[in-house]
Parts: C-alpha cells; structure tokens; sequence
C-alpha cells in the first residue's frame, strides 16, 4: 500500500462565503473563471437535493482530458467536500474546500487535498503538482468572486 500524502493552500478574499462558495461548487460555472485550464465544465451527473449536492458529478478540463469531481459532502456557503469518479491514476483523492466568514465580511477559504501515491515514490511530485493546481485555481476563484461583487 501506498504512502499518503497531503497539502493545503489559504487564502483570504473580501468576497463574502456564498460568493465564493457559488462559484466553487457550481460544476458548470468552472468554465467562467477557471481558464485557462479549464474551458468545459459541466455535470455529468446532479446531487441530490442541489444540483451541486452530494451524488454530483462534475466535468472539468479540455476535451479529450476531462477531470470528473464527485461531490461527497455539502454545507451551502460553508463546506464543499469531493472525490475523483471513476478511472483515475491518483488512489483515494479527497478535496475539502472550507468557506469561513471573517470579522470583515471577506472569507477564509482553505482548500485541502490528500491522496495515496499510486506508485511508490510518486507521491512528492504528485502532492507539489496538485497544490500548484489548487494555488492557480484558488486566486482565480478569489478574483472572480471580488470583481463579480
């Protein structure tokens, strides 16, 4: 069995949670603020309840790579919590996004990942690579709530 391995990334946005939250959760809006890395979004398949609620499976990427997130745990403006669906080279992904409201009215948004190195000795490069990925989408996701105020 594989090591695991984990990062996380902070940031703070003067956007209030739902702001943030709206965007972040909402498979097809990746499309509006994630390029140039993502150009299709779109679900694959609605949660329960929500759209973007637990069940949901959104596509991401640029045809013919597309991620497929399923949505695992979900608290409106607060938590977003999702899982890699189907084939994929990185075992036991987890992705948390938390949403919390600061004294300002802005948001403390921590984006956390972990994961089991698929192949020994993968996992270094694997954990810096995915934490570059959630740094470049999380300041895109802060920008596009700030400017959609």
């Amino acid at each position: 069995m594989g090591r695991k391995f984990s990062f996380e990334v902070n940031r703070t946005s003067t956007a209030p949670p739902a702001a943030l939250f709206a965007l972040e959760a909402d498979g097809p809006r990746w499309a509006e603020w994630g390029k140039p890395l993502i150009v299709q979004a779109r679900w694959k398949r609605q949660g329960t309840g929500e759209p973007a609620g637990v069940g949901a499976v959104r596509e991401v990427g640029l045809w013919p790579v597309l991620i497929r997130e399923e949505t695992i745990e979900y608290e409106p403006g607060r938590k977003h919590v999702y899982t890699f669906f189907g084939a994929n080279p990185i075992k036991d992904y987890r992705a948390e996004v938390l949403f919390t409201p600061t004294d300002t009215g802005g948001t403390h948004l921590r984006w956390t990942g972990s994961f089991t190195e698929p192949v020994r000795g993968s996992g270094p490069i694997l954990a810096a690579g995915l934490e570059r990925v959630i740094r470049l989408f999380s300041g895109k996701l802060v920008k596009a709530a700030e400017t959609r105020r």
